[in-house]
This record gives C-alpha cells, structure tokens and sequence, in this order.
C-alpha cells in the first residue's frame, strides 16, 4: 500500500481556498474584493509614519494624510514609506481581487472578463478606505496614489505609459507635482488602446471618487 505524502491532505492550499471563493460565484467574489479592498485602503500609512515622528498629518499642514502633506512637514526621507504604502494598498487590493475572480487578462496583462468587475470594485474601494478610513476615525487622504497602485494592475501597459509621461512631464516642468498631475488625467487615454471602452470609462468612475474626495477637502478647509 502506497504510503501518503507528509503534506497530503493537510488542507488547501493559500490558492486553492481562493480558487474557491471564484467558484462559489460573483457575489462572493464581490463581497471579498470590496471587503478585503476597503479594509487594505483604510491602513492609514501617512498616520502611522507620523506617529513614529511625533505628528499627526491631519491636524497640520493642509490635514492632508498623505505624501505631500507628510514630505512638507517631515522631509522627503520620512514621507517615502508614506508613498509606497498608500501605492501598494490599491496594488494589493487588485491583486487579491484578481485571484479570487480566476485572474482573467488580456494578452497585455489588462484585466478582463470575470475579473474585470471584481478588480475595479476592490480598487474602489481601496480608495474609499484610504479616503474614509476605519482604522483612522474615517479621517482619510485623497486616494491618488491609491488609485495609482490599482491602475498597475489593471493596465500595467497604461500605467508604465504613466510613469513615462510623469517622469518625462516632471524633467521638462521641473515640478513633480505637475508631472503626476499630467500622469493621473492621462491614464484614460494611455488605457484606450489596451483594454474596451466600458473598463476605460471605469477608470474615468475612479477618478471621479479622486475629484469627489478633493471638493469634499476644500469645503472642510473653507469651514475651518
């Protein structure tokens, strides 16, 4: 009799057990991506990094807790962690989004089919978590780099475009702010030839909780 494997029949693996939850069908599937996306999202990086130094971005500066704000006040050392923490949160979110949804994607690496949907809600909410976070008093940032981090895994051909456009905009501007400006705005645009007009239109809806979450900051600071 053939003896078993010291690992057989432990249990499933970390993939199967998401596998699953793609095979128990689309509202699992949504549930896991906009709860695990929202929660990721709500990890309040720029709070954290302050804490370490004694500050507390949302009551200095421009309450903004994110990069720019944190870069202002602690330098530009303190304020990287910031920058790649609130990039990866979108990243990590699409990415689980995409696993549980059986990583569907077009021959350029762009999200498709049934994991379309499923990618774009957890990005979204991501970016709510990062803008209304639960671990923070739901006192957030504005989702830029958030959304930033999400675009990467939805279209990694448009956002590697971004960057080039960034990094080339910021040598000619000589300003960083405005070369991620032009960045962010393009990435409809790069997105088009890649991916179908539905998925292009919904990352124009992404952007639009971008815009969203800045007119709600200006009309805070104007009560203040």
């Amino acid at each position: 009799m053939a003896e078993t494997g010291a690992g057989a029949g432990a249990g499933p693996t970390i993939d199967a057990a998401l596998a699953g939850i793609g095979e128990a069908g689309p509202a699992l599937t949504a549930a896991v991506a906009v709860i695990g996306g929202y929660l990721l999202g709500s990890v309040p990086v720029a709070v954290l990094v302050g804490r370490v130094h004694g500050v507390d971005p949302r009551d200095v500066g421009d309450r903004n807790p994110g990069y720019w704000n944190v870069k202002e006040r602690l330098g530009r050392r303190a304020a990287v962690p910031v920058f790649v923490g609130d990039t990866i949160k979108g990243t990590l979110a699409a990415l689980l989004a995409l696993l549980v949804s059986g990583a569907h994607t077009s021959s350029s690496g762009t999200v498709s089919g049934a994991s379309a949907v499923p990618v774009y809600l957890a990005v979204a909410a991501a970016m709510a978590g990062h803008a209304w976070p639960v671990f923070a008093g739901f006192r957030g940032g504005r989702s830029v780099l958030t959304f930033a981090g999400g675009i990467a895994v939805i279209c990694p051909p448009a956002f590697g475009l971004a960057v080039a456009a960034l990094v080339a905009t910021a040598l000619a501007a000589r300003s960083f702010a405005v070369g991620a400006r032009v960045a962010v705005f393009a990435v409809p645009v790069l997105q088009w030839p890649f991916a179908p007009a539905e998925l292009v239109a919904a990352t124009g809806g992404l952007m639009c909780l971008i815009g969203l979450r800045f007119v709600l900051a200006t009309r805070s600071a104007r009560r203040r």
